[in-house]
């Protein structure tokens, strides 16, 4: 049985939601707050946790942040009333992995949820095609079960998403993945057009673990497809 946190103000939306995610083999706690629920986020673990954006006593982008910068590394579902694009982008930036727009329709939210799962678990397969939690790649070294990257033994801080990105290229060296196909994988299946994030990702990674990032040794691009991990190392 899955367990998810729902921080949400609206009790209406979040009997609502409860009714659903147990139809799903799901368990929920409830926070009204944003400090509450950032509270519980830090202190137990869930499958997925279920964030409103416009919150009392704290905001959900901020609780979002936060989350992350507490190397919480859980899947993300964003509600909010706003439809504009720019919202969508900086929850997605922000460390969300989907947004939903209010009002929703249930069986979307249903559809959501379950690609999460399968998106974790998707990635889950992915990485665990490596057998050693340790994967070292001449100077660089990532420890899956620490979710630490070192470079000549000095740590690398990576996003959560950053992370995981290095180690679903890392975890198959030599094999490409589109930008799709990373997009399906590290965020989600619906995010269609939202390419650049991977780009972004994959800048900013390799400004951290290249020693030159117009030469890269690691992740390479694989022209007309994506990206893929070097096999020469």
């Amino acid at each position: 049985m899955k367990k998810v946190l729902v921080i949400e103000d609206d009790i209406n939306i979040v009997d609502l939601l409860e009714i659903h995610l147990k139809d799903l083999d799901c368990t929920i706690s409830r926070a009204h707050d944003g400090e509450l629920g950032l509270s519980l986020a830090t202190t137990h673990q869930y499958d997925l946790i279920i964030l409103d954006v416009m919150l009392p006593k704290m905001e959900g982008m901020e609780v979002c942040r936060q989350i992350r910068a507490n190397k919480n590394t859980t899947p993300i579902l964003m509600l909010t009333a706003k439809s504009e694009e720019i919202d969508k982008v900086l929850g997605l930036e922000t460390g969300a992995d989907d947004y939903l727009t209010k009002p929703f329709s249930v069986r979307e939210f249903i559809a959501r949820v379950k690609a999460i799962f399968r998106r974790t678990k998707m990635l889950q397969d992915s990485m665990g095609e490596t057998k050693d939690p340790v994967l070292k790649y001449d100077k660089l070294h990532i420890d899956i079960d620490k979710r630490k990257v070192t470079i000549e033994e000095n740590r690398v801080e990576l996003s959560p998403k950053e992370f995981e990105l290095l180690t679903l290229l890392a975890s198959n060296p030599g094999k490409s993945f589109s930008r799709q196909r990373i997009l399906n994988l590290v965020w989600g299946y619906d995010f269609e057009g939202y390419e650049h994030t991977v780009n972004s990702h994959i800048n900013r990674l390799r400004g951290k673990i290249e020693f030159d990032i117009n030469d890269p040794k690691y992740i390479l691009t694989s022209w007309g497809v994506g990206y893929r991990f070097t096999e020469d190392i």
